[in-house]
């Protein structure tokens, strides 16, 4: 294990413990999204096995979405609770087992309560992970956000890519199951290298930033960007099936969307720290989202692979700085916890919904034309939203007597 103190002889030197910190921000976030990155391949097959309609198959996303807010609303009880260390092992643990429990092919009811814990599971990661790297590695903040984002985006590319081939060889129960092994090497490896908790904050001077209008902003800004993320990783397969692909070359549609993600997250975690102006980057990223968004809408067959790229780059690049802005108004490493929690709570929730909504209108209008168009409605609204969250502001998170 590794320790917090400078002085220890056991302590890495600097460039260990940036590959150590790197390395361990990868591996957590790359198992956080194939179990319901690999759904949407599968899902024909998926709704001919188990009898889920339209609806219950946007369940299969939208109840971990939903799980991961309601549980990252209470990343701060969480961090004094469990402890980011504790707490970390314990989400990657629900995580694993969900997976598992997918190998005896289940019923609808059952994988969608897989889909539940799971979703408990990766709240748990994403709530506590934020305070983990502000603690631990302050001066590599933005770096190691951008860099974990960019592992989350990344284990959605292979898992969406896989996921065909996987349940050709295995069936799709048993492909599912197999993304079990490497969350147990993610959470080996974070119990033997992450660092000690440190003590909990008492309550009376934990952060309280629903109090703070700003945060509310940030909570919308992270939702509305989000849900086109959750939209595209649901329905993106399924909607190219719908207009005669086949589920594999879906798969690999969404795994090249996933691979721009990735791009853009490592592009936007190597430049961040020195773009101190948000505002230009963040107009330019919604809007490659819009236009991708309205390609989707408007022209999806011609247009398939310059779609996947720019959905692909603006949504990768949207997902981190969503946090990143987050991350730019707190200074305290407990603060950065209860705001990121807010957000992520509040956001999630607000992006569980699109995947449900959307298979909805699939199952009354026969297309998913439509809900790409209201998302695109949607980051129309964000980029006023962004103008506002890109002026110099004063820290968002306030405590106990001082004034919103």
């Amino acid at each position: 294990m590794l320790s917090a103190s400078p002085s220890s002889p056991n302590t890495p030197a600097p460039r260990q413990d940036a590959f150590l910190a790197v390395l361990l921000v990868l591996l957590v976030g790359v198992n956080l999204r194939p179990i319901l990155a690999a759904i949407g391949p599968l899902l024909d097959g998926i709704q001919a096995a188990t009898g889920l309609d339209g609806s219950g198959a946007g369940a299969l996303t939208t109840l971990p979405i939903a799980a991961m807010g309601l549980c990252a609303l209470g990343g701060a009880r969480l961090q004094a609770w469990l402890g980011e260390r504790r707490g970390i092992a314990l989400g990657l643990l629900l995580l694993a087992l969900a997976n598992a429990l997918r190998w005896e092919e289940p019923s609808g009811l059952g994988l969608i309560l897989t889909a539940g814990l799971g979703g408990v599971g990766i709240a748990l990661v994403q709530a506590l992970i934020p305070a983990y790297i502000r603690r631990c590695h302050p001066q590599r903040t933005s770096t190691l956000m951008g860099l974990y984002t960019t592992g989350i985006m990344g284990g959605a590319a292979v898992a969406a890519a896989t996921a065909a081939p996987l349940a050709e060889q295995w069936g799709w129960a048993q492909g599912l199951a197999l993304w079990t092994l490497p969350v147990l090497l993610a959470l080996g490896t974070w119990l033997a290298l992450a660092r000690p908790d440190a003590p909990a904050r008492d309550a009376a001077t934990r952060a309280q930033p629903w109090r703070q209008r700003q945060a509310w902003l940030l909570l919308a800004f992270f939702g509305i960007g989000t849900a086109a993320y959750t939209l595209v990783l649901a329905w993106l397969p399924p909607y190219y099936t719908g207009l005669g692909w086949r589920p594999a070359d879906s798969g690999l549609l969404l795994g090249g969307v996933s691979l721009a993600e990735v791009s853009a997250g490592l592009l936007l975690s190597a430049t961040i720290a020195r773009l101190r102006n948000r505002r230009p980057l963040v107009l330019g990223v919604l809007g490659v989202v819009l236009v991708g968004l309205l390609c989707l809408a408007l022209a999806p067959l011609p247009l398939a692979v310059p779609t996947a790229i720019l959905l692909g780059l603006g949504i990768g690049a949207l997902f981190p700085l969503s946090l990143i802005l987050a991350m730019d108004k707190v200074r305290d490493p407990a603060d950065a916890g209860a705001l990121l929690g807010f957000v992520q709570g509040g956001g999630y929730l607000i992006a569980s919904l699109a995947p449900l909504a959307a298979g909805i209108l699939r199952d009354h209008l026969d297309s998913l034309a439509n809900a790409w168009l209201l998302m695109a409605v949607g980051v129309v609204l964000l980029m006023g939203l962004g103008l506002r969250l890109t002026r110099p502001e004063r820290p968002v998170v306030a405590r106990g007597y001082q004034r919103a």
